[in-house]
């Protein structure tokens, strides 16, 4: 049977079998009866009698063993035999029967719950809990009735007075009094009750920590964790109380850490970081307890270093940079750069960092590529952070050859320092047009990125020496296939056009040092994984949500999704993430015409018109001379003033033309269309996508987002018609539908709008797919509009 082959013809003779006296080959028929009776229900019945008659057998063990079998069977037409020896096996005088009988009243409860409740089971296990002298009956009952109540506290008013009647004060000090008593895994169910009750007064709190004081050093990990949880969630109200726990609980964690398995310690370790990154002054003392070990695990490691950054403080930096420094040049090549990254953190948030700065600048010279990487990226961002230590930084930097730097964000970092600091390093023009002779090699977008706006920031302070580098920048980038690049380039060629002083002024003002540097988590996902403490989210780092709904679980098909969003106005469904889209996708905000996007010359040229400007600033003058002479154009006579839109978005209150309303689209829409949601899950099955493409939200758009209801309505006034939507901030999640005014084709629209990054992304199905395009450009339109006065 245990190796899968089918033996079920034998369940006659092995019925007959049962009535031996050998506890071991009952047993063996047990185990037999229970694996083939939920697949046999009618053989099942040959089996009632056998195991009423062992219910009833003088040896305990025999009629525990025969009560759990019996309970095990799980056929629904014979719960009616259950209920008699459930009723004998919860009054006997064997501690191990009544145990048994707990958890048998739980399975029939999920076979029949009416039988087991009409049968008035849980009261009887009430009974039990508050009066056992057995503690793992009492530990099994309440199991049991937690798990009864919560599910009838739906539609029972009593068993939900019931369930709150769990965490009054005579059974929560009931079941503390008697705490140990129980084995570890019912301590830990004994501390989740406790946990969720709320104390009328301030010295119940204290009563409670003191019965539990004990329990923090008990030698196993998940009762002192659950212990902790206890103390952190009574005093979160009470902040010096509150840091005392920190203070107290402290030793017992660090204890677990370095015993047991790399495993275990790891789980506790991931508590721990929890608490250093919420009080890391409390724990700044005990450093060296998160110094690695060279035998330990690397996932270990990782998180040993982020604890280190953390708790590093003005008495402490020397040391603890000292030790990680010492990692730099570790075999395992992630630790060697996470050790990096922590030192570069350590330097960003201290006000001393002479020594720190010297050590990274030592790492640039090390022969070691991805530490020169990673070095890269930090000196960049300590330069914006401490502009005064630029001399000696760009001294070490203008000797490392861009050649030798192969990763993305290393080479953006580079030609960052290149642009802003290259008044102060001689080969920065020309070390920037040869990385612009190589633009088709360069397969990074960020890289292209930056390394448009670095020749503009040149071209501003050197400009003879950039002009031709930058010229053939702009024409690269306006013949990118990646629409951010080529947008950048846009944007800075019509920028150029309107007026030079302007584009200084927007592409390289003046800087001031950053603070602060973003979090990478919000403090609300913080305070949601610090609530579900001693759990899986501490684990991962991420609420439970992000784990258990299906939603967060990865790309998902339509089919299921209905079930999980709201329907019509009222959505407040769950989180649902943005799936990032090719780079080919259009973003239609900027009209380009097909001669901009292969950079054609001479279109450009008359297409736009460049205002006088003052010249201002020498470098603006002198810039204004090298302009006429670009690669990509040469810019003569007067046309007519731009309109641009992306003057607009970013503000810039420029004189410019306001643009010509465009022409209504030629598709109409049927304002009182009708779709029920069987009738778009079944198209959105069938129908193949049509486009998909990305879209720019604006940012009163992203404030509207606030509340997703403006949304629909919005559109919902566009003659589109949302059939379903979930989600929360930043994540939203629309289904919308529409129909032609003349005929009975239909539009089916997936909208995913991320609020942090201003994009919706968009998959359009439709019934006549010709028609796709037009209904684009109208869903576009009226998603632009949403937000406007």
């Amino acid at each position: 049977m245990t190796v899968g082959i089918d033996v079920s013809s034998l369940f006659g003779e092995m019925v007959m079998c049962s009535a031996t006296s050998d506890i071991v080959l009952k047993k063996m028929c047990y185990l037999y009866v229970g694996n083939y009776a939920k697949v046999n229900p009618d053989l099942a019945l040959l089996t009632i009698n056998f195991l009423q008659r062992d219910c009833k057998d003088e040896d305990p063990m025999i009629r525990g063993l025969a009560l759990r079998s019996l309970c095990s069977l799980r056929v629904a037409n014979l719960v009616e035999y259950l209920v008699g020896p459930l009723g004998s096996g919860l009054k006997d005088n064997n501690n191990y029967v009544r145990t048994v009988a707990v958890m048998g009243v739980l399975k029939l409860y999920h076979i029949s719950a009416s039988t087991c409740v009409d049968a008035d089971f849980p009261a009887m296990l009430k009974h039990s809990m508050l009066n056992d002298s057995d503690a793992q009956v009492v530990a099994n009952c309440l199991s049991a009735l937690q798990e009864i109540w919560s599910s009838e506290a739906s539609s029972s008013e009593e068993a939900s007075r019931e369930r709150e009647a769990l965490l009054s004060k005579p059974v929560v000090y009931y079941f503390l009094n008697r705490i140990k008593e129980f084995s570890e895994w019912a301590q830990c169910l004994v501390l989740e009750l406790v946990g969720k009750y709320v104390p009328s007064e301030t010295s119940e709190i204290f009563d409670i920590m003191n019965l539990l004081e004990d329990r923090l050093q008990h030698a196993n990990g998940a009762v002192v964790l659950a212990t902790i949880k206890v103390f952190l969630q009574l005093t979160l109200s009470m902040t010096d109380v509150h840091q005392q726990v920190y203070e107290r609980i402290k030793a017992p964690l660090l204890t677990l850490v370095s015993s047991g398995s790399p495993e275990q310690s790891y789980a506790v370790l991931s508590h721990l970081h929890l608490l250093v990154m919420r009080a890391p002054f409390i724990f700044s003392s005990d450093y060296k307890h998160f110094y690695c070990q060279y035998n330990e695990p690397s996932y270990v490691k990782k998180l040993k270093l982020e604890m280190l950054t953390a708790v590093a403080n003005e008495s402490n930096t020397y040391e603890i940079v000292t030790e990680l420094c010492e990692y730099a040049a570790n075999v395992d090549i992630p630790i060697a750069r996470e050790s990096i990254r922590a030192v570069g953190k350590i330097a960003l948030q201290q006000y001393d960092v002479n020594a720190i700065v010297d050590r990274l600048l030592q790492f640039l010279e090390m022969e070691k590529d991805y530490v020169t990487a990673e070095a890269l990226v930090l000196v960049k961002d300590l330069l914006r952070k401490y502009p005064q230590w630029s001399q000696d930084c760009i001294a070490v930097v203008g000797n490392i050859s861009s050649k030798n730097i192969q990763e993305p964000k290393a080479k953006a970092a580079l030609i960052w320092m290149l642009g802003e600091y290259s008044q102060d390093m001689h080969d920065a023009p020309y070390i920037l047009e040869s990385l612009i002779e190589n633009w088709e090699d360069e397969h990074s977008a960020e890289v292209r990125l930056h390394l448009l706006t670095a020749v503009m920031k040149c071209f501003f302070k050197r400009p003879p020496e950039t002009q031709k580098a930058l010229g053939a920048a702009l024409a690269a980038g306006l013949a990118d296939f990646h629409q951010d690049v080529h947008d950048r380039a846009l944007f800075y060629y019509r920028l150029l056009q309107y007026n030079v002083s302007v584009a200084q002024r927007v592409v390289d003002p003046p800087k001031q040092a950053v603070s602060v540097f973003a979090d990478t988590q919000s403090s609300e996902i913080k305070d949601r994984i610090f609530d579900e403490f001693n759990s899986l989210s501490v684990v991962y780092q991420k609420p439970s949500y992000m784990f258990t709904d299906k939603e967060h679980r990865g790309p998902f098909e339509f089919s299921d999704e209905l079930g999980h969003l709201s329907i019509g106005a009222e959505s407040t469904g769950t989180v649902v993430p943005a799936q990032r889209v090719e780079a080919n996708d259009k973003d239609l905000l900027l009209s380009v015409s097909e001669k901009e996007e292969s950079g054609g010359p001479s279109n450009n040229a008359s297409a736009y018109s460049a205002p006088s400007y003052d010249g201002s600033s020498v470098s603006a003058a002198a810039s204004s001379q090298m302009l006429s002479e670009l690669a990509i154009s040469s810019v003569t006579g007067h046309a007519s003033q731009s309109s641009l839109a992306i003057d607009d978005l970013l503000g810039l209150g420029l004189p410019v033309a306001p643009a010509p309303a465009p022409s209504p689209p030629l598709l109409k829409l049927n304002s009182k269309a009708v779709l029920d949601p069987g009738t778009f899950q079944q198209k959105w099955r069938q129908l193949p996508i049509s486009l998909s493409q990305e879209y720019s939200v604006s940012p009163r758009g992203v404030a509207a987002l606030t509340a997703p209801q403006a949304l629909l309505r919005h559109m919902q006034g566009h003659s589109i018609h949302c059939i379903a939507s979930g989600g929360q901030s930043p994540n939203y999640k629309f289904f919308f539908f529409a129909q032609k005014a003349e005929e009975s084709s239909t539009f089916l629209v997936e909208c995913i709008i991320n609020t942090s990054s201003a994009k919706a992304q968009i998959k359009i199905k439709a019934d006549d797919q010709s028609a796709s395009e037009a209904f684009s450009t109208l869903f576009q339109s009226a998603l632009s509009e949403f937000g406007l006065p």
